[in-house]
C-alpha cells in the first residue's frame, strides 16, 4: 500500500512538471526528457507512468474535467437562477485560479485543444455552462455575454498581466468583474480595498 502512495505522488509531480513546461513551451516543444529533468528523475521513470505525451495530457486534463463537472452539477441543483450563476462563477473561478498553468496551455496549445474537442464530456460541459450563464433569455445578446464571460475568465486567469495578484485577490477581481458583465449587483465588503492599478495593456 505504501508503494502505491509513492507512485501516486510521483505521478502527480510529473503531471505538474509537464503542465509548467506545456505552458512555457507547448506540448510539441516539451520532451519526456525535459519533464524528467524538471523534477530530477530518469526518463525511464517518466515512461513508467506515461509512455507518451498523450497519456500526460489525459492525466492533466481528466481531474480538471471531473472537478468542472462537479461545479456544474452543483450549480444546476440550485433552485434560483441567481444561486445557479453564483455557484457556477465561484466554482469555475476557483478552478481557473488553482490551475493557472493548465489554462495557459488550454488556451494556446493546439494539441491540448484538440484533445478537449475530441472528448464528449468536455463538449457537454461547455454546453451546460453556457446554458447556466445564458439562462432563460436564449437570444444572441445573452449568448455573446456568456461567451465573453466564460472566455474572458479563462484568458484573464492565465494572463501574465495578472500574475502579480495572489490567488485570493485574483479570485475576488474575476468574480466581481464577471458579475458586472452579467449585470448582477455584487456587494463588495467595506474592507476590500481597491487593488493597485495593474500595468495597462
Amino acid at each position: 500500500m505504501a508503494r502505491k502512495n509513492v507512485a501516486g505522488t510521483a505521478r502527480e509531480r510529473l503531471v505538474q512538471a509537464a503542465l509548467g513546461l506545456f505552458a512555457q513551451r507547448g506540448v510539441n516543444g516539451t520532451s519526456l526528457q525535459m519533464i524528467a529533468d524538471e523534477i530530477g528523475v530518469t526518463k525511464a521513470a517518466v515512461y513508467y507512468h506515461f509512455p507518451n505525451r498523450d497519456d500526460l495530457i489525459e492525466a492533466a486534463v481528466t481531474p480538471y474535467l471531473r472537478d468542472l463537472a462537479s461545479v456544474v452539477e452543483t450549480a444546476e441543483r440550485q433552485g434560483r437562477r441567481a444561486d445557479q450563476v453564483d455557484t457556477l462563477l465561484n466554482g469555475v473561478i476557483g478552478l481557473l485560479v488553482d490551475n493557472r498553468d493548465l489554462h495557459i496551455a488550454l488556451q494556446f496549445d493546439p494539441a491540448i485543444q484538440q484533445h478537449l474537442r475530441d472528448r464528449a464530456e468536455m463538449r457537454d460541459l461547455v454546453q451546460r455552462v453556457g446554458t447556466l450563464l445564458i439562462g432563460p433569455r436564449a437570444d444572441t445578446h445573452a449568448l455573446i455575454i456568456a461567451l465573453i464571460v466564460s472566455g474572458g475568465l479563462a484568458f484573464a486567469a492565465g494572463s501574465p498581466y495578472l500574475a502579480h495578484l495572489d490567488d485570493t485577490d485574483l479570485r475576488r477581481e474575476l468574480y466581481i468583474t464577471a458579475r458586472r458583465i452579467l449585470r448582477i449587483k455584487t456587494p463588495i465588503p467595506a474592507q476590500a480595498a481597491p487593488l493597485a492599478k495593474a500595468t495597462e495593456i
